[in-house]
């Protein structure tokens, strides 16, 4: 059996996903605001559906897309965590960091703190060479998590294979954090 990886950040914990999360989950995910650079809001059989994958991919490697629980609520909040995207993209393979937290926890650096955490595990435990993450171009708040942990535009945008094409969000912009760039931010 695959030994469960999980995170502590100073308010945030990292952890496997439990079903108490999925009504919480498939809220964020029915929320237009959460989901504006997405297609569409997804249903509840969507989002319970995406729930058990990561959940199931978590088992499967111990790491991935983690459930972020508030330390001072014990609240489910969203996830934070690593990707292994099974998309042929122009980048393809590589490991991304994602994030999707419910917007009563947006601006509170959340976002940014459990990142900086997975970072340390994906370049420290996992030792990746380079981490990407990617969003469509307008969503300026995800890019502003991206340059917060010193991630670099590579400045290749691309066309997001499941955005609908003609669809304004298919346009992505791609970032990237090398190892080296890491490390010599903790220095």
């Amino acid at each position: 059996m695959t030994k469960i990886i999980e995170l502590e950040t100073e308010r945030l914990t990292l952890r496997q996903w439990k079903e108490s999360d999925y009504p919480a989950f498939s809220e964020l995910n029915a929320d237009s605001e959460v989901m504006a650079y997405f297609p569409k809001t997804m249903s509840r059989a969507e989002s319970d559906e995406m729930a058990d994958k990561i959940k199931s991919l978590i088992s499967e490697r111990g790491w991935g897309l983690w459930a972020v629980e508030e330390k001072k609520s014990t609240r489910f909040i969203g996830f934070v965590g690593l990707h292994k995207p099974i998309l042929e993209l122009p980048f393809s393979p590589c490991v991304e960091i994602g994030w999707r937290l419910a917007k009563e926890y947006w601006g509170k650096g959340y976002a940014t703190e459990a990142s900086k955490e997975v970072l340390t595990f994906a370049f420290g435990s996992l030792n990746l060479a380079r981490v990407y993450s990617f969003t469509s171009v307008g969503n300026l708040r995800s890019r502003a998590v991206m340059e917060r942990l010193n991630m670099i535009n590579t400045n290749k945008n691309f066309e997001h294979p499941e955005v609908p094409v003609a669809n304004p969000l298919r346009e992505h912009v791609l970032y990237e954090l090398t190892k080296e760039r890491w490390h010599a931010t903790l220095i």
